[in-house]
């Protein structure tokens, strides 16, 4: 044989995605992500991503889960854990005896929660206190326009949303930097110090009521709050309100194809395997679709991954079938659909370029996940990595290999490792991201689209 010849059979050579879809499937490419950025416009909480598939599950015809239900093939069942994640599944026509297929996801992002008691005045302003969630570089929430979103419950019990910051007619809020005239003391600190959690302070206004008296700006902002709310301060005490970059999903690049928008870590694999399961049909292995809580920090909780909300969920649906759910587990198989870092040529040192994901090369697969010495990791054997080669390649998905970064520079987690704690066969693949965990990241519309083939893929297996 030649040596192009044996180039073409024995060596891996990727290409480009753009290079390898027809026009066709670019046309589904830029309907799917069209639909995937109004989804990113109405959720940027996990309260507000399970509302919104909860919503739309209902309009295909899934049926709120209750004990004791069938579970026939063909049935759309959902659970809805508390407003804060949601299990949906399509019964297929083979037992839960012989497992399911599932693909897992997580609705939070990085953030900042307003603290119980968060209302105070200082020097005439009046701001809330923040407790940032999950990984974030601090400086980056600085000077940036800010949303308000959440929930309160109450003294009577109702339970009321509260959204400032999205509408165009809606004021934003703001935390203040140093001016750079002043900083130098500032600028001498390392990133991570630079602006520290304390000083997470988000400003909500400047003007008092009047009459003499202390704190007329925060009495001020708490009148605001009670003629559009009806809410008075001690509901802080009973609320879950959150600060979130303001603004609108957008489209980047003078080529438009990349995705520009807050939270894509995760909602945009929790998108695609939600899309997916939307419209497989009746399939041959009952397929489930998780959107869970509280990766961002660890999945703890009563919505995280670690909760047994899950098994509760699967135990039901087995009961129906006259099943065992060690058994279930036991035949099957997830796909933990979690983002990953793509190359980025600004920083090329933090990566094994032969070993990370890049954009437009498709879903990524992510043998293990987490830190020196792959602490943390579920580390999917070679069988499991030869099924979702074998998958994809069988489906006509584009993919891709990855891991996170050089050996000893960091690394990260996901769900995969509480899921194939459940003897679960658990591997992670997922969309490609630039500047992961900052308030705006960007995703491909090439991987976006893949990703969803994946899902869709897994279910179908």
């Amino acid at each position: 044989m030649t040596a192009d010849e044996l180039r073409e059979s024995l060596l891996a050579s990727p290409k480009n995605g753009y290079a390898r879809i027809s026009a066709e499937q670019r046309a589904e490419m830029e309907a799917y992500c069209k639909r995937y950025m109004a989804f990113m416009d109405a959720c940027k909480t996990e309260r507000e991503a399970t509302t919104w598939a909860a919503a739309e599950a209902e309009k295909l015809g899934f049926k709120p889960f209750a004990p004791g239900m069938d579970a026939k093939p063909g049935d759309k069942i959902y659970l809805n854990n508390r407003g804060k994640s949601i299990m949906l599944a399509v019964i297929g026509k083979r037992s839960l005896a012989d497992g399911a297929n599932i693909c897992a996801a997580h609705v939070d992002s990085p953030r900042m929660d307003i603290k119980p008691n968060p209302l105070y005045e200082d020097s005439e302003i009046a701001f809330f206190k923040t407790h940032y969630y999950g990984g974030i570089k601090k400086y980056q929430w600085v000077t940036i326009p800010l949303a308000l979103h959440g929930v309160v419950y109450r003294k009577d019990g109702t339970v009321l949303t509260v959204t400032v910051g999205e509408d165009d007619t809606d004021p934003v809020l703001m935390v203040s930097d140093l001016l750079p005239h002043l900083a130098a003391d500032q600028m001498q600190k390392p990133l991570a110090k630079g602006i520290a959690g304390e000083q997470l302070n988000v400003i909500l206004g400047t003007e008092p009521v009047e009459g003499d008296g202390s704190d007329m700006v925060k009495l001020n902002i708490l009148r605001i709050l009670n003629e559009k709310y009806g809410l008075v301060e001690a509901d802080f005490l009973s609320a879950e309100l959150t600060i979130v970059p303001a603004g609108r999903c957008r489209e980047v690049g003078l080529d438009r194809s990349l995705i520009g928008a807050y939270g894509h870590d995760d909602r945009v694999c929790a998108y695609a395997e939600l899309e997916a399961l939307f419209t497989i049909g009746t399939p041959d292995k009952t397929c489930v679709c998780i959107l869970a809580d509280k990766e961002e920090i660890g999945s703890v909780g009563i919505s995280g991954m670690q909760s047994e909300a899950f098994e509760y969920f699967m135990e039901t649906l087995c009961d129906a079938q006259g099943v065992k759910l060690t058994q279930c587990f036991a035949n099957s198989f997830c796909l933990s659909a979690d983002v990953s870092n793509a190359f980025d040529p600004n920083f090329p040192e933090t990566c094994d370029r032969r070993n990370n994901s890049a954009l437009n090369y498709g879903v990524s697969i992510c043998k293990y996940t987490g830190s020196r010495g792959k602490g943390g990791a579920s580390d999917a054997s070679a069988e499991a990595m030869g099924h979702i080669r074998t998958t994809f390649e069988n489906a006509g998905v584009i993919w891709q290999i990855a891991t996170l970064g050089k050996v000893d520079q960091g690394g990260g987690g996901t769900v995969a490792a509480y899921m194939a704690n459940r003897n679960i066969v658990t591997v992670d693949a997922g969309v490609p991201v630039l500047s992961m965990h900052a308030p705006i990241e960007l995703v491909s519309k090439l991987d976006c689209y893949e990703t969803m083939l994946a899902c869709k893929a897994i279910y179908l297996a």
